[in-house]
């Protein structure tokens, strides 16, 4: 069921499906961002680092993050765009086999504006948000 931008309440709250990233997330990562550093992709370089195993690049959690998020709240016909981003923080890598989902609510600015927050929490490995990002109307 859709409702108008306009009906959004102050505090209302969404969570999306979960998405596990896997093998070929991380194949395509380096292809579209042209960034083939060993770190990313190649397991034997990886297996030496601190983590022990090949990381996403740290964009890709915004990547998947907006993908997430668009699918809620309905709003129908209202078109809402992500206009910037006022924080984005990397908490802990991204490997393969990290499930996550964007936890989104309503909020108001002292400004007035209306803009969403999401997290994406990696429920694999810690319940705490792996990257926040704030993204207004």
């Amino acid at each position: 069921m859709s409702i108008s931008f306009e009906d959004l309440q102050v505090g209302q709250r969404w969570q999306s499906t979960g998405r596990t990233l896997t093998g070929a997330d991380l194949t395509i990562a380096c292809m579209t961002s042209g960034d083939w550093h060993p770190i990313h992709a190649d397991t034997e370089f990886a297996k030496q680092s601190i983590g022990g195993q090949r990381i996403f690049h740290g964009t890709y959690g915004l990547h998947i993050a907006m993908a997430l998020a668009t699918k809620f709240p309905d709003l129908g016909s209202d078109v809402v765009g992500a206009l910037g981003f006022s924080e984005w923080r990397f908490r802990t890598p991204l490997v393969i086999g990290d499930t996550g989902h964007v936890e989104k609510w309503a909020a108001k600015s002292e400004t007035g504006w209306r803009f969403f927050r999401a997290t994406v929490p990696n429920i694999l490995r810690r319940m705490q948000p792996l990257c926040q990002a704030v993204f207004s109307d």
